[in-house]
Order: structure tokens, then sequence, then C-alpha cells
């Protein structure tokens, strides 16, 4: 088949081109929002092609795949084809929904035209999906291999956007952590965070733009990963961490539960018991080690690629058909 979809989530994206299909990601001159075109950071194969708008109209298509409202409009301007109605058309939906539980409406609800795609049972729950048809296609992880190390007995957050998303993904939570361990903030915009913090005398740095194969290696390296995070989807770096054999504390929100068994970790929604784990994992060494075995283990039986792709080859044809 041949996919029309943007350059949104790249961590996700890198593992759905790993199908056997070809990918059309739009690019613009500035490589803004509109077309990103091909990952910078991630290694993509060369079955993902770049097509400018004007390319686009002209180009053969079996499915658009949608993340954003604006993507709708893009795709009927440039493809000179309406989804859902000239070109099948999946919406795809990354995110937990924000705001009151009875005012979550998805913007694709009501749509007899397209199929919405989440990402997470969790989603799918909280998102008010009208009539839309609608299926949950788990995340999938090219599997970077077991790097674990632990030797830096520190603990790794990844989050983007830490001053701007705040409480959602506990970004205030992390003088208590690092009361426990020295933090090390990955992740696009952790350098202010990290700055802030370490003027109230917090020990948090920040790695920033770091390629995906070098964030791996870096996350190895430290003792036990966190996840703070309060309420999102399921975070892909979490997923990334375990299939790289780390421990996880994680607070017990969205689809942590399901994904994270106790063997690999503490999930909990008891901050005391949440910092005292990270304490715990940095102390030792070993149970760090049996833990992220655990993780692993438990990552690669549910978030392996191969059940990915078998998910996605299986709903593409459905509604290209």
């Amino acid at each position: 088949m041949r996919i029309l979809l943007w350059h949104v989530h790249g961590s996700w994206t890198t593992s759905f081109v790993e199908g056997d299909h070809t990918y059309v990601v739009p690019v613009v001159a500035d490589r803004g929002p509109a077309g990103r075109g091909r990952a910078r950071t991630w290694d993509w194969p060369d079955s993902v092609v770049e097509r400018t708008p004007e390319e686009l109209a002209d180009e053969a298509l079996d499915v658009v795949i949608l993340q954003r409202p604006e993507e709708e409009k893009l795709a009927a301007a440039w493809t000179k084809r309406r989804p859902g109605r000239d070109l099948p058309t999946i919406w795809l939906e990354h995110n937990a929904p924000q705001g009151r539980i009875d005012g979550l409406r998805h913007p694709a609800a009501d749509r007899k035209d397209l199929l919405l795609v989440h990402v997470t049972h969790t989603n799918r729950l909280f998102w008010d999906n009208g009539s839309t048809p609608t299926t949950v296609i788990e995340h999938g992880i090219v599997d970077p291999g077991h790097r674990y190390t632990g030797d830096l007995a520190h603990v790794a957050v990844v989050v983007n956007e830490p001053e701007r998303r705040g409480r959602i993904t506990g970004t205030d939570l992390l003088p208590a952590i690092a009361a426990a361990a020295p933090v090390d903030l990955f992740g696009m915009g952790a350098a202010p965070t990290a700055a802030r913090l370490q003027a109230e005398g917090h020990l948090v740095h920040a790695h920033e733009d770091l390629p995906q194969d070098r964030l791996h290696d870096e996350l190895a390296e430290r003792r036990v990963y966190a996840h703070p995070v309060r309420w999102t989807s399921l975070g892909l770096a979490l997923l990334e961490a375990m299939h790289l054999g780390m421990p996880v504390v994680a607070l017990a929100t969205t689809e942590v539960p399901m994904a994270v068994p106790p063997p690999a970790g503490v999930v909990t929604n008891d901050i005391d018991r949440f910092v005292a784990a990270v304490h715990e994992f940095r102390c030792d060494l070993d149970a760090a080690r049996a833990a992220g075995e655990a993780a692993r283990a438990a990552a690669l039986e549910r978030y392996g690629l191969k059940r990915f792709l078998e998910d996605w080859d299986r709903t593409l044809g459905e509604v290209a058909a």
C-alpha cells in the first residue's frame, strides 16, 4: 500500500514505517508542522518518501492516516481528494483527552466515513467517540536491544516540554525524586526546567536533542527509569526503557498498570512509596537488574514490533478494501 501520513510523532512513526508499505510524508519548505518530511533524529527506511504539496495531487495513495484536525483540510487541498469519501481514512489518536470527563468529545466523533484508532484502551475509554467506529492498536517498539548497565546511580526521566506541561507530566514531582537520586531529565525543552530546579538546589540535569540511539545508550547507563506522568497517553519512552532492560518506577495512572507488571518495578500513586522505590533501586544494583530483566520480558511480549505491524496490516487492509 501507499500510505499518506504526517510526521507528527517520531517515535511512533519509527515503528510504523517498519512495515511492508510505502509511506508518503508531506514536506514543506521550512519543514514546519504542516510538513516535517523525513525524521532527522530517527532511523527510517527508504520506503518513507517525501512529497511536496504540489506533488501530492498526482500521488497514488491507498489510505490516509490523520493525526491532527488540521490534516484533513491539508489532505483535501493537497491530494485533491476528500478524506473519507475519495480516500480511505484512518484517524489515529495518540493523546489522552484533557478536560472534564463529560466534555471529552473527540474531533472525529460521529463520523461513519473513517475509522478512529486509539493507541491505548484508556484513550478509547475516556474519549467520547460518538458513533464513529473505533479500535485500539497498542504500541509496538523497534527493539533497541538489552543495553542496561545501571552503572550511573542516577534516575532517568523522559519528558518533552516539562515547563509547559507541568503537573500533567509530573514536573512538580521532580524535586522529590531528586531527593532520592540525582535526576537526568531527557527530552525537548528539558533545559529550562533543569536550570530552574538547579537554582532551587535540586540535583536535576538536562539532556536535550539526542538522536534516538544515543538516547538509548544514555538511558541504559542510569540505574532506574522514573515515570512521574499523571495524565497522558502511554509514553513510548517508558516502553523503550523497559526494552532496554531498565527497572521502572511509575505512577499508576492511565495505561501504566497494564504495561508494567509487578516484577518489572514499582507502580504506585503513593508519592512517598514512589520516591522510596527510586532510592531502593539506586542502592541495590542487583535488584535493579532483576526488575529490568522482567521489564524487558514484559515489554517484548506485549509491545513487540511483530504484533504491532500485524495489527496495522489487518486494519489497513480492512479500511482500504
